[in-house]
């Protein structure tokens, strides 16, 4: 059998260090590198057993685990849902979508495509009345946009972050009132305005009746995903059941995905990523991305095409090693944004000079090939770079189906909603404000978006 390696890249990347970190470590003695027929660095993993995230992906449940399946039927809504990400990796764990709310009219039509039986809410989540399914749901879900808080100086609690969508999303938690609820947002809420913003979070599902598993920060790249996206996790309990069970994160995956994973038939797809449309660069840009090699950025440019091309940027501090960048097929991809061509945060493809199209960005976040995504061109992109990992959702899917489980053993079992039988109603303003009627129908579609 083969002896398992890894890049000395892709350690950097599991390890959330630098690569001059790393190398710092072979130079000292600290691990062992060898090199490859091309000369790139790379090590075994025999060699690296004490490291804690190789460790783990050589003892990880993993393969057993993606066998998890539910003891009965779990219900769940989810908010801000977006493309899909999050509700398609809960789903293929075996979560029944009761509901879905998304402000954003392409994201609701990807929805509706790919997924008619679901029932997306087309609306400001802010007109919501959720008490309709009080102690009928299981799981309630949604990554919710992070927004400063009004501090003041004051203990928040959960009326004081009225305003915020993290309020909607409370609201929700306390008018529905699930066994358990997931929220995820982005790395940076952790030290966002000094950890005041997690800290009142906490506050507030305290308030709630809820119990906090410790929030964890999770690495795409250790859930099966050719990306290095990182997604802040929270997870809480309601506490008249917390004390009952215990909540198990994911185990990682066993091997670190790449770009080549991503775009050719193999263990991760059948096929090679399909033909789709994508953004072209200009022919000034063009030119100057021709001279970037596999992996390389801005540095790699000689210094007058470089001054020239990052203007005032040039001079800056920092690494800017977004800009003119060319992603490499061996190594996951940097984290998607919105748009792959601009400057700041170029994602050009590893080979042919030009950014990486629709379902490429797609394979990057693991959706599969038949997720249709619709709207122009730059909503796509959007949409896509917007969403949580459908796998590394899959995989917090699996770890929330036992937990669930284990919940049904201790005997919290509850009514719930028939099929589609319940809505969630539309709150009415003005003089009718505290009355509520039942959800219109679905918008038909708006007329097609220039391109």
């Amino acid at each position: 059998m083969q002896a398992r390696t890894i890049s000395l890249n892709n350690l950097s990347d599991l390890l959330g260090v630098s690569r001059a970190t790393v190398e710092a470590w072979v130079q000292n003695g600290k691990y062992r590198a060898y090199r490859d027929t091309n000369g790139k660095a790379f090590f075994y993993l025999s060699d690296l057993s004490s490291v804690p995230e190789i460790a783990s992906m050589s003892m990880s449940k993993w393969d057993a685990e993606r066998r998890t399946k539910p003891s009965r039927r779990y219900t769940s809504i989810e908010l801000f849902a977006g493309a899909g990400g999050l509700a398609l990796g809960l789903e293929m764990a075996g979560f029944c979508h009761v509901a879905l709310n998304e402000f954003d009219h392409n994201a609701c039509e990807t929805l509706r495509l790919n997924r008619p039986e679901w029932d997306v809410i087309e609306c400001d989540i802010h007109d919501i009345d959720f008490s309709l399914y009080k102690n009928k749901i299981d799981l309630l879900s949604g990554g919710f946009p992070c927004q400063a808080f009004s501090f003041a100086g004051k203990r928040l609690g959960f009326e004081e972050t009225r305003g915020t969508l993290f309020f909607e999303l409370a609201r929700a938690v306390k008018e529905v009132r699930p066994k358990v609820f997931l929220a995820e947002n982005v790395r940076g809420l952790l030290e966002h305005d000094n950890g005041r913003t997690l800290q009142t979070i906490k506050e507030v599902i305290s308030e709630l009746g809820y119990t906090l598993v410790e929030p964890r920060v999770l690495r795409a790249i250790q859930y099966d995903v050719p990306q290095k996206r990182e997604r802040l996790i929270l997870i809480a309990i309601r506490n008249d059941i917390a004390p009952f069970v215990k909540y198990e994160w994911p185990d990682v995956c066993t091997e670190v995905r790449t770009l080549r994973d991503a775009f050719y038939a193999g263990s991760l797809f059948p096929c090679d990523v399909p033909q789709s449309p994508g953004q072209a660069y200009p022919e000034c840009k063009r030119k100057v991305m021709e001279l970037v090699p596999e992996g390389g950025d801005w540095r790699n440019l000689p210094e007058e095409v470089a001054r020239d091309y990052m203007k005032g940027s040039y001079n800056l501090g920092g690494g800017k090693t977004g800009m003119a960048r060319r992603l490499a097929m061996d190594e996951p991809s940097l984290t998607l944004t919105c748009a792959p061509a601009q400057k700041q945060t170029e994602r050009c493809h590893p080979f042919e000079t030009r950014p990486l199209t629709v379902r490429e960005y797609a394979r990057i976040q693991t959706f599969p090939d038949q997720w249709q995504f619709c709207g122009s061109l730059a909503s796509q992109y959007k949409q896509i770079g917007n969403a949580v990992p459908v796998n590394m959702s899959w995989a917090i899917g699996r770890s929330l189906i036992r937990l669930f489980n284990d919940i049904s053993r201790c005997g919290f079992v509850e009514s719930h909603v028939s099929g589609m039988d319940a809505k969630c109603q539309i709150r009415l303003h003005g003089m009718f404000e505290g009355m509520v009627c039942e959800q219109a129908e679905p918008y038909g579609k708006y007329p097609a978006e220039e391109k």
